[in-house]
């Protein structure tokens, strides 16, 4: 499909997916408003904390938690499964719950294990089973409202969880970090919106690339999890093939992986894309660059997205919102409504007959 007819590509997005995209930067102001006034009653200390949800619901966790690593005093630990980790008992342990429609199961399981394990729980939702639940043991929910798929509610996710976590003094104060990252966001989709020709226009050319190949992100510290965010919007917007690799650990093993089956086999059937930013570690940037060489030497096509900005929270923010664009152009050049993500829905729909 042409990426710059602009009423196919209407056509093929009837739920208005790149709507949400584009509201991505003031969904984050507004997130980061709005959990700034919600209520929050008076916590226990506590040591640790859990962040537990799934999918979309689950994302904004991974970036809190890369985000204030470097700041947060405790140990916080993103859970992405049923139940809860061993260590994750008593009063001593907060569990963050986050699911976007409040019916996940896995969450909700996640849930049920701390409250018998007398863990404290806040939650993050639209409302559903959990809002029942914090209503049934009096646990504090903070709920926002979104008629979308959850992957669009990313600003949701991690903006409330800053505020949250300022608010419980696990990071210090956001407010012009936030400012910036929007400004920055705001100034990147001028330069990347449908209207602007592909000639022009990075992001419909990196959309272009990956079209016919399976697509691997990667990316080192706080641009790890946005790798992962990328994966996972090529997935459910394109619904294409991609995984995301983390370095360094990916030169422990993933570099050794290009050599079977042969280039001419590989070569024009996979991209990898490598995420960086200034606030990289100077050793990563240095892998960064020798990895796509290697990869290049054996014929395997690379490519390089430097994010903007900054700050570490815009240069993240920046890079979600370019593989956003990137991954909706995807699902436009395969003639794909980025919405729909029929596969996932059919196994919920499976797993609820059992």
């Amino acid at each position: 499909m042409d990426l710059d007819n602009l009423e196919l590509m209407r056509e093929n997005d009837p739920q208005n997916m790149l709507g949400q995209i584009q509201n991505l930067p003031q969904q984050l102001s507004s997130a980061w408003k709005m959990g700034l006034s919600l209520p929050l009653p008076n916590l226990e200390n506590f040591n640790q904390v859990v962040i537990t949800g799934m999918g979309g619901s689950a994302i904004g966790g991974e970036l809190l938690r890369a985000y204030a690593l470097s700041d947060a005093p405790i140990t916080v630990t993103n859970h992405r499964d049923y139940g809860l980790p061993g260590f994750a008992r008593g009063r001593k342990t907060l569990v963050i719950a986050s699911s976007h429609s409040g019916n996940t199961e896995e969450t909700l399981d996640a849930v049920r294990e701390a409250l018998a394990r007398k863990c404290q729980v806040v939650a993050i939702s639209t409302g559903g089973q959990l809002k029942e639940l914090a209503g049934e043991f009096g646990f504090p929910i903070w709920l926002f409202e979104h008629n979308h798929q959850p992957r669009s509610a990313v600003g949701f996710s991690f903006g409330l969880l800053l505020a949250l976590f300022y608010r419980l003094g696990l990071v210090p104060d956001q407010e012009e970090l936030v400012a910036d990252a929007v400004s920055e966001m705001e100034r990147l989709a001028l330069e990347i919106s449908p209207n602007v020709p592909s000639m022009k226009n990075p992001a419909k050319r990196y959309a272009g690339q990956m079209v016919g190949r399976w697509v691997t992100v990667f990316g080192s510290g706080i641009l790890a999890p946005v790798a992962a965010r990328w994966k996972a919007q090529i997935n459910e917007n394109a619904n294409a093939p991609a995984n995301y690799e983390i370095l360094p650990e990916a030169d422990h093993n993933t570099l050794a992986g290009i050599q079977n089956p042969a280039a001419e086999i590989l070569g024009n059937k996979t991209y990898s894309i490598f995420l960086a930013c200034t606030s990289d570690h100077p050793r990563n940037r240095l892998r960064q660059e020798i990895t796509r060489q290697t990869f290049m030497l054996e014929g395997l096509s690379t490519d390089l997205y430097m994010s903007r900005g900054k700050s570490i929270l815009a240069q993240m923010w920046t890079a979600i919102l370019f593989g956003d664009y990137t991954s909706y152009y995807l699902a436009a050049a395969y003639k794909t409504d980025p919405t729909l993500i029929e596969p996932l829905q059919n196994l919920k729909e499976t797993l609820a007959n059992f």
